[in-house]
Order: structure tokens, then sequence, then C-alpha cells
């Protein structure tokens, strides 16, 4: 599933407060991104049509059905085949950029590659 910037901004909200009214997720990204309640509401039905997110009464109350890591593994293995043609090490030699890590950095690396094996 793609989901624009506009709809990360209100599947944002609900994956760091839970489920959320949709009048409580227009104030908060009025606050944050100056959006208006028919904007809001607007890319909330979006998200509603993709199966992103359910939304119910009382107080049409949404709820996430996917979570940020579903979307996360979407986008980057969106963006490895488009840019490094399906090739984990090129993305990740790239997302460095010869940027030095910290030994701590380097473990949890070690160690997220020693469960893949």
């Amino acid at each position: 599933m793609k989901l624009f910037d506009s709809e990360l901004k209100v599947m944002d909200v609900l994956w760091r407060s839970g489920d959320t009214t949709a009048k409580e997720i227009s104030n908060i990204l009025a606050a944050s991104v100056g959006w208006n309640m028919n904007t809001t509401y607007t890319v909330i039905k979006k998200c509603v049509a993709k199966g992103a997110i359910r939304r119910s009464e009382p107080n049409f109350l949404c709820h996430a059905l996917i979570s940020k890591d579903e979307v996360r593994a979407e986008e980057a293995g969106e963006l490895m085949t488009k840019l490094f043609d399906g090739s984990p090490d090129l993305l990740f030699a790239s997302l460095l950029g010869g940027k030095a890590l910290s030994k701590e950095q380097i473990d949890r690396l070690r160690a997220w590659i020693d469960q893949q094996e």
C-alpha cells in the first residue's frame, strides 16, 4: 500500500496516539502543520479507502489497520527496487554515505545481521 506524505501525517498521529477521533486528529494536524478540518477529513477518507484506517462510531473514531513497521518495510523495499536495483547492500552503503558509525551502532548492526543468518 502506497501512502503519500499527507496520509503519513495522519497515520503518524494514530501510531503515536493510538485510536483517535477524526476531530482530535484534525486538531493535532491544525496545530502541527496548519491543516484545516476539511483537509484532514479528506485525507482520513483516502486512508479509509486504502484500508489503512478503520473509522467507527462513536465520534468517527479512527484506528490504524497497518503498523509503522509495515509502512517502513514497504517504503524501504520500494526505494531499494527503484534506486538500487533491489540490492540491500547498495542501499545500505548509500545510506551511510561514508559516515562513521559509533561502536554501539556497529554492534547493533552486527546483532541484526547475525539474526538474519
